[in-house]
Order: C-alpha cells, then sequence, then structure tokens
C-alpha cells in the first residue's frame, strides 16, 4: 500500500507546475502493476484506494488554507474534511483498479490478450475519471489528462477532450505494464508509436479559423487579500481599485475578476456606476466585471456584467455550475457550512447555454470560477448557441488557496479548454495566474502571481467547432463503454462454459 501511495504522490507530480505528462503514464502503469499482482479482488481495490489516497492528498491539500486560513475552522477539523473528501475520491481510482481485475482475471495470456487487458485498464480508469467528474455535481480537478495538456497527447484535446485523453494515457500505461510484465517489447514499441507518431501532427492541425480583427483586451488582477476582501475596508479598497484600473487607460475589451466588485450589482455605487459607463461611452471599451446580484431577498447570483457600446444596456452572465458548499449547501450540511467564516449560502443557476458578449467584430463567452473544469458544458454552450463565441474568458478568485500550486493547475485547465475548444481563453484573476492562452493551449502573456497589475494583450478570435465541441464526451465514453461491455460478455460466455 505504500507503494501504491507514493505512486499517488508522482501521479500529482506530472500536473502543474512541472508539466511532467510522461510521468502520468509511468505512474499509472506502476497502479495497473501493483493491481494486476493483487492476489484478490478486494486487495486490487484498497492498492488503487491507496493510489487516490496519496494522489488527492498531495493534489488538493490546498482546500485547507481556505477552511483554515480564510474560513477559520478549527485546524484539526479542516485536515479532517480534506482527508474525507480526498477519501471520497479515492473510491474513483479503487473502482477502476478493482473493475480491471475482476473483468481480465484469468485472461491477460498472450500478445493479443494482453493489449486487450491494457484496453480494458484505459477504459475502467476513463469511465471512473468521468464518474468523479459528474457525479454530485462533480469535481474533475487533476484529471488524468491535463497532465498531457503539454506533450504528445495533446494533440487529441480537439478531437476527444480530455477524457479521451485519459482513455489513451491509460491505456498506454496499461500497454507498458503489459509488456514489462511479459517481456512483449513490441507492444512498448506500439505505444511510443501512438504518443510520438500519432499525438505530435495531430497539435499542428487547425481546427479552427480565425475571424474578425484581433482585439485589444486589458485583464485586470487586484491582487485583494482575501482575509479582508468581504470586510468593509476590503470592499472599499476593492471598489476604488478596479474602478481605477478599468477606467485608467482604454482597450476594446477590459476584464476584472469574479466578484471584483464585491457586493451586490444592486448596492454599486452610483459615482462607480457613472464612471464605468462614461468610461464606455467615451473610451468605445467594453468591460466585462464580476459581482453577485440580489434580484430578490432569496434570489442571488454570481455574475458576470458588461457594458459597451456593441449593445444596449446592460450584459448579463449567471454561473450555471455552482460550488458545493460554496454557492449552494447540499441537504444536511448547513452545520459544516456554520463553521466557517465566509460568505457562503445558496445561489441560482444560470442557464446552461448563455449568450455571448459581442465586443466588436467577437463574441465573448465568461464563465466563472471553476465552471472551466467542465468541458462538456463549454462545448455545449458552444454547440447549441445560434451565433457560437469566438473566444472564451473565465474570471475566477483563487485568493482562498493562498500561494499554493492550485493557480497553476487552474492555469493548465484553462489551456485544456483552449486546446479542446480551439479557441483563445482570457483569465483575469484576483492573485493569479491571470493569463491571455492561444487557441493552441500555450500561454500568449500571462502577470506574476501575487502581483498589483495589468495585462495587455491583442487577442485574434476563432470560428468553427472542433470535433471534441460538436460530438462532447460521447465518443471517449462510448469507446470506453464498449470495451467495457465487449470483455464483459466474454467473461460470461468463458464462465458459461
Amino acid at each position: 500500500m505504500p507503494l501504491a501511495a507514493l505512486l499517488g504522490v508522482m501521479h500529482t507530480l506530472s500536473f502543474a507546475p512541472n508539466h511532467w505528462w510522461w510521468l502520468q503514464i509511468l505512474s499509472l502503469a506502476g497502479l495497473a502493476a501493483l493491481a494486476e499482482r493483487a492476489p484478490r479482488l478486494r486487495d486490487a481495490a484498497w492498492v488503487g484506494y491507496a493510489f487516490g489516497l496519496g494522489w488527492f492528498l498531495s493534489g488538493i491539500w490546498w482546500l485547507y488554507i481556505s477552511m483554515h486560513v480564510y474560513g477559520d475552522m478549527p485546524a484539526w477539523m479542516a485536515a479532517l474534511a480534506v482527508l474525507l473528501f480526498s477519501g471520497y475520491l479515492a473510491l474513483h481510482p479503487a473502482l477502476a483498479a478493482w473493475a480491471w481485475q475482476w473483468l481480465t482475471r484469468g485472461r491477460r495470456g498472450g500478445q493479443w490478450a494482453g493489449a486487450a487487458s491494457a484496453l480494458t485498464f484505459g477504459a475502467a480508469w476513463a469511465v471512473t475519471e468521468w464518474l468523479r467528474g459528474t457525479v454530485w455535481t462533480g469535481f474533475p480537478w487533476i484529471n488524468g489528462g491535463y497532465a498531457h495538456t503539454d506533450g504528445p497527447l495533446a494533440g487529441y484535446a480537439p478531437l476527444v477532450g480530455v477524457y479521451g485523453i485519459v482513455l489513451i494515457a491509460a491505456a498506454l500505461a496499461g500497454l507498458l505494464c503489459v509488456a514489462a510484465e511479459r517481456r512483449l517489447p513490441w507492444l512498448a514499441g506500439i505505444a511510443a508509436a501512438i504518443v510520438l507518431v500519432a499525438g505530435w501532427p495531430l497539435h499542428g492541425i487547425a481546427w479552427t479559423q480565425p475571424v474578425g480583427r484581433p482585439i485589444s483586451v486589458r485583464l485586470l488582477q487586484g491582487n485583494v487579500p482575501q482575509d479582508v476582501k468581504f470586510q468593509q475596508t476590503g470592499i472599499e479598497r476593492s471598489l476604488a481599485l478596479y474602478t481605477k484600473l478599468v477606467t485608467e487607460k482604454p482597450a476594446q475589451l477590459v476584464v476584472t475578476p469574479e466578484t471584483a466588485f464585491p457586493i451586490m450589482i444592486q448596492e454599486m455605487p452610483q459615482e462607480i456606476a457613472l464612471a464605468l459607463r462614461t468610461y464606455a461611452d467615451t473610451t468605445g471599451s467594453s468591460i466585462l466585471f464580476g459581482a453577485a446580484s440580489e434580484d430578490s431577498r432569496v434570489d442571488y447570483t454570481n455574475s458576470v456584467f458588461g457594458i459597451g457600446p456593441d449593445f444596449h444596456g446592460v450584459y448579463r452572465y449567471n454561473k450555471h455550475h455552482l460550488v458545493p458548499f460554496g454557492e449552494f449547501i447540499p441537504f444536511g450540511f448547513h452545520w459544516f457550512v456554520n463553521m466557517m467564516n465566509m460568505p457562503l449560502g445558496d445561489f441560482r443557476r444560470g442557464q446552461r447555454v448563455q449568450p455571448p458578449m459581442t465586443v466588436a467584430s467577437q463574441r465573448v463567452a465568461p464563465n466563472i470560477c471553476y465552471e472551466d473544469l467542465f468541458g462538456e458544458e463549454i462545448a455545449a454552450s458552444l454547440r447549441h448557441a445560434d451565433h457560437p463565441a469566438t473566444m472564451l474568458a473565465n474570471v475566477t478568485n483563487l485568493a482562498w488557496f493562498g500561494d499554493t500550486i492550485a493557480l497553476d493547475q487552474h492555469l493548465q485547465i484553462s489551456r485544456m479548454r483552449a486546446l479542446e475548444t480551439g479557441r483563445p481563453m482570457l483569465r483575469a484573476t484576483n492573485t493569479g495566474a491571470t493569463a491571455v492562452i492561444r487557441p493552441d493551449g500555450t500561454v500568449q502573456a500571462r502577470l506574476p502571481a501575487f502581483t498589483l497589475g495589468t495585462l495587455q494583450a491583442d487577442v485574434q478570435g476563432m470560428q468553427g467547432l472542433t470535433p471534441f465541441v460538436r460530438a462532447g464526451n460521447t465518443p471517449a465514453l462510448g469507446v470506453s463503454l464498449l470495451v467495457l461491455l465487449v470483455v464483459l460478455a466474454r467473461r460470461r460466455r468463458a464462465a458459461a462454459h
């Protein structure tokens, strides 16, 4: 079990800020080898569980900071909460290891049986990762596919998305395991060919095309400390700071972080609202700014509002995928929320598909906080839109998690969304990582974390739909489920004889 947990920690090291994509495959190959050698099904499950604990405790430990440092939760309780949550997430790799052992036990001899066994491991891993990202609203943070935002498998992102990459990477890990266990070097050769020959050329294909003229963009990073952000002094500081940052120079689009104005939009001081409107009217600039809204005494939304010369009135995007405990409280857990000194509560969801904001010749689709973890939802918003967005914009506030790997992990997630959709991603954050990401997933420009600043860039919008946007997760999940069903049918047929 300690070795499996260590492999889980190695799995975490494959993600940002290290970007060691090859380590993700090797650590999974190690897990596959341990699970294969497990004498009983429950032993295979425990191996997967230990791997998951090492993975998640080392990968999302920063949740402790939000609960203890900023939420005033007792240290022991915050640590226990992280342990329990990691324990829940670890059930998914445990299920994958158990399923692989159960489906392929006694049927791994021979060359082609070994290859089929490896593919079964990839399918089981992909399905359980999808379950982790879907059940109970989902938490797909540090999904294995994100480790391949850099590297040869990145070329598959516009085709099959992050879950398709998970399937491919886990199958390659299974092949390496089988090749090592059975001394079948040709299997390792196939794995290398898939990675090196197929992946790199795909990365060079332009699935989307430029449209319109590039627009000038300014992304604001206020670096407001989280411990004062929602205190009266912090509110006053934020209002003055972001009013100044927005209006200090023109750009075709100015974007603030999530809740940059930490008040209800209905409480916006008249002089600030007038300053923003005057700036937009006199400079021809469009503004996307974050604020909450209180549409009634029981109707709150986490929103992005927009004003500009290309439309009348005020643009509005309401967050659709809400954060459990932060923006909605699961039944029976109000006691847990009451222990934290945070502005938490029940918010109303926005519509799944909301129109983008028009800025000059471009259409900008905002998403808030960790909404960009859910690639299928972003793909669906493009697929079902009458006029799909030409660029994406993520506004977030990761100050809750301090100066930790969470900032680089979230940037890596945004890069995957750019790859999947073939569109640039703008990131405006409170403390980092504020960045402009190209459609190929590379970072065009980035501000240093935990600094006050403005990131200015010219950004080209893109049109067209990638294969992933058109089909979503259906191909990756369909192949994975088909593999599992075929193997299950063969297992039952063999048992009958």
